[in-house]
């Protein structure tokens, strides 16, 4: 039985993972293109700059001039913003399908209340209409619970078999919300990093055409370190919207799996009190 539970996991984490892995491979690509294509030609564009000339100085207040001649480093950055956006997104999407219809909570609370009572098929019913992966999970423990009752099983063994196809339950269904996770919590560090490998990289530019001209010129220094700094703003941005978004799911995740385990202790409770009054009648 525990085989047969283990292939399935194993089954299904194989392909909902190849799909998942190629949604991540797409969207990577796809974000770095489209950053690379703002920055070229929106950014870029000749309106923006002083005699419709992208290699030369931005027109005055021209954000979007400026923002491009931080260099082909801000194609990156802008990429890596748009990834923490789409996978975000995705996450938002796949997390709160997981929680079902519903509050979480208040699902939690209505199933423990049926159990309680000793209503299991209520308690099934009530894991039908919230749907997600937390019903899901339940549902299998209140199917052991009612296979443990038909088998007679003692307390302890009971309350392990229920413990094993909940756990069984949670690593078929769990591990589908921390897909892509990882992407989102590896742009917390590349986004700081490579903003700041922009500006360094600037900041030698700038300091290198200073060096080069016979008097130095503080406004063209000025306008060079600016440039160069716009690189670590536009990777401070990335890192917290990836750190915001990454922090956020672990902590529904984790709300989650403690309402699983919630209704999982209410269950053994429920089949130890059975078997006590079994053996005081």
């Amino acid at each position: 039985m525990a085989n047969a539970s283990i292939q399935k996991v194993e089954k299904k984490e194989g392909g909902s993972g190849k799909g998942s892995n190629i949604f991540a491979g797409l969207a990577i690509v796809i974000c770095l293109l489209t950053g690379f294509l703002v920055w070229r030609f929106v950014m870029g564009a000749p309106s923006n700059f002083e005699n419709g000339d992208n290699t030369g100085h931005p027109l005055d207040g021209s954000f979007l001039g400026t923002v491009y001649k931080g260099g082909v480093v801000v194609a990156v950055l802008l990429g890596l913003l748009l990834m923490s956006l789409v996978f975000s997104i995705e996450r938002f999407f796949v997390i709160s399908k997981a929680a079902g219809k519903g509050s979480v909570g208040a699902f939690v609370a209505r199933v423990q209340k049926q159990i309680t009572s000793g209503n299991i098929a209520e308690a099934m019913a009530e894991c039908d209409k919230q749907q997600g992966t937390v019903a899901n999970v339940v549902k299998a423990g209140l199917l052991k619970y009612e296979e443990v009752k038909r088998e007679g099983f003692d307390s302890e063994r009971a309350e392990a078999a229920i413990q094993q196809e909940l756990e069984e339950a949670t690593s078929l269904e769990m591990p589908m919300l921390e897909k892509n996770l990882v992407v989102i919590s590896t742009l917390v560090s590349i986004g700081t990093l490579v903003g700041l490998l922009g500006t360094v990289s600037g900041m030698i530019k700038a300091f290198s055409a200073l060096g080069a001209g016979s008097t130095p010129d503080s406004a063209q220094l000025a306008v060079g370190i600016s440039e160069a700094l716009i690189n670590t703003a536009t990777g401070i941005g990335t890192s917290t919207v990836a750190i915001i978004a990454y922090n956020s799911f672990t902590s529904k995740i984790d709300k989650l799996t403690y309402s699983i385990d919630e209704a999982g202790f209410a269950i053994t409770q429920t089949y130890r009190r059975f078997r006590a009054r079994a053996n005081n009648a």
